[in-house]
Order: C-alpha cells, then structure tokens, then sequence
C-alpha cells in the first residue's frame, strides 16, 4: 500500500524531517516503510497498518510543529509506541490521525509535553482527568509517579487547583523525624526524593522554589495530614504500601472540595513489619465498589525503564510465586 501525506506548511518540513532525515529514517527502520519526498507530499510505502502508522505519526509533528513544539526522536518514539502497541487502550494510528493528544501539556515547564507510553499508561492519564480519587498500584519504572506529578503541575499551571500538596509515610524515620536537623522539606527531603526529581526534571528551579515558598508546592510527611481538609488541591500520596490502614483512611478522609487525589503503590513491596501492604490493599479491596472511584493497574508491560528491568521484574514475580506454591 502506499499513501501520500500532504504537508501544508512547506517550512515545516525541516522539522519533519529531522536533523539529516533523522525523523524519517527513525520511522522506516521501525516500521519498516519506506519514505520518499514528493511534489506533493510525502509518499510512504509499507504494510497498510504501518502506513497508516506512519502517516499519523508525521501529521502529528507537522501538527504540533504548527503550534511551535518540536518533537525529539524520544518523544516521536513515545507516540510509535502508543500507536504499536498490542496492549488494552492503546491509541490507534486512525485516532492519532484524528487529532487524539494523549500528552500532558506543560506550557512553562522544561518539558512542554509529558507522553503516556504504553495503553495502560494512556488509561491512568485519563482516570487522573475524569475522576477525583486514582489509585494507580504497579511495579517501579511503571511512571505511577512521574505522571501524577505531571497531572498535577498541568492542573496548577491552568489554575484548575490552588496548589500541589505531595505527602508520603515516613516510616524509616519513625519517631526520630523530629530531631534530623533543617525545616520539614529537609527532613522529608530524602523520603520524598522520586517526587523532587519528576518536579525538577517538569518545571524550572526558580519556578519550583517561588511555589515552595509561596505554599502553591507543599511537601508534608503523611503525619502532619490529620486534622486538615484540603480543598482546590491536587494531592499526591506516594509509596502508599507502607501505609497502615489508619493512616489511609485519615488521608482519603481529608479531601475537600474541588479536589484531586492519586494514591501510587507498588502492593509487591512495602517496608510495613510482616512485608505486607495491608493498608493500601485493604483500601483497594473496600473502596472498589464505590462510583467515581478509579482503579489502575499497571504491569511489568509498562515499565518504561531500561529494557531489562521488565526482566528483572518477571524474575522476582516467578521467584515469588513459586513461594507461594
């Protein structure tokens, strides 16, 4: 089969084909069509679904060319994966061609878009939009955090919230939180390590210290929550495995109105006596009959790490469940 694809914008050519024709080499090698420029338009040839793959994939980077984002060769490689991908929910070639954005806009961070990358991933980015409690459980390098973080920031930054407030059990510090020397951001610092880096990895430092100090970021260790009802906030509570099931409940009970929450959990690690999550499994097994309610799943199939952690993954699973048996 072959498909010409017509690009209006003559000047964004360059952008369509990359640095050298990286873009299109990127795509013909994983696609495994071939790409030639006509007078026209671009001509592709292939197998009709990598076709139409193809041409999705270029009408998107002239689209969003036009709006003066231009793609790298990781976040092209985002979108081929979204469209190739064998997983429930994945976008398809014809739903990118219709002009489905499965990314997260950030227009004054350093990352302007933030893509899901597999269907799964796609489906928590859009639990995270319709409904106002996500629970999202998955193995580490599945983007739990990293996306919630990039919802939340999306939601501040068009002042659909008033603020950010990031929150997790410290339980390795217990008792003693209180005597480590510095302010609560400093105490919490090296518990709250993965949410830092997705914030200074999405936004500017200066912007990221002028929320900080303004209260528009707030980071609390999980016991500090008691008592308070937060409203108009987008509120994260991460590792929720090493919540005991008071402190779940305390923390579900505490949103108000015009609020978010995504509680992240990896149910297959927990620092909890006994290693087990009761309280994050416990929540998910009593919440689940509720509406508005979201539940995600993600699996060793969404890792989006380096290729052998699904493999070091898959291991453990086995080793564990043999175990069992």
């Amino acid at each position: 089969m072959q498909k010409i694809v017509t690009i209006d914008n003559s000047s964004c050519l360059g952008y369509v084909f990359g640095p050298q024709d990286k873009n299109l080499k990127f795509l013909e090698d994983k696609l495994g069509v071939s790409m030639t420029l006509k007078p026209e338009g671009i001509l592709i040839k292939g197998d009709k679904q990598k076709v139409d793959i193809a041409a999705g994939l270029i009408k998107k980077i002239s689209e969003l060319n036009n709006e003066g984002l231009a793609l790298d060769q990781e976040e092209i490689s985002q979108y081929l994966n979204l469209c190739v991908s064998n997983r429930a929910n994945a976008l398809s070639a014809k739903e990118l061609e219709k002009g489905k954005k499965p990314e997260i806009r950030l227009s004054s961070g350093r990352k302007r878009a933030i893509f899901p990358k597999t269907g799964k991933q796609a489906e928590y980015t859009k639990a995270m939009q319709d409904f106002d409690i996500v629970f999202v459980t998955g193995p580490a390098g599945t983007g739990k955090t990293y996306l919630a973080m990039a919802m939340a920031i999306k939601f501040l930054l068009d002042k659909r919230v008033h603020r950010i407030i990031l929150t997790r059990p410290a339980i390795e510090a217990g008792e003693s939180l209180g005597f480590l020397p510095g302010d609560i951001r400093e105490k919490l610092g090296p518990y709250l390590r993965p949410l830092y880096d997705a914030l200074y990895d999405m936004l500017d430092t200066k912007i990221i210290e002028e929320y900080l100090e303004t209260g528009g970021i707030e980071i609390v260790p999980l016991a500090y929550m008691r008592g308070r009802t937060l409203n108009n906030a987008f509120v994260i509570l991460d590792e929720a495995q090493n919540c005991k099931p008071d402190q779940l409940r305390m923390f579900l009970t505490r949103l108000g109105f015009d609020s978010k929450a995504v509680i992240t959990g990896d149910i297959t690690q927990t620092d909890l006596p006994g290693g087990k999550p009761i309280g994050l499994t416990e929540a998910i097994d009593l919440l689940k009959p509720i509406k508005g309610i979201k539940f995600i799943n993600l699996g060793k199939g969404d890792v989006v790490r380096h290729p052998l952690i699904q493999k070091i993954i898959q291991v453990y699973e086995n080793a564990y469940n043999n175990k069992k048996n």
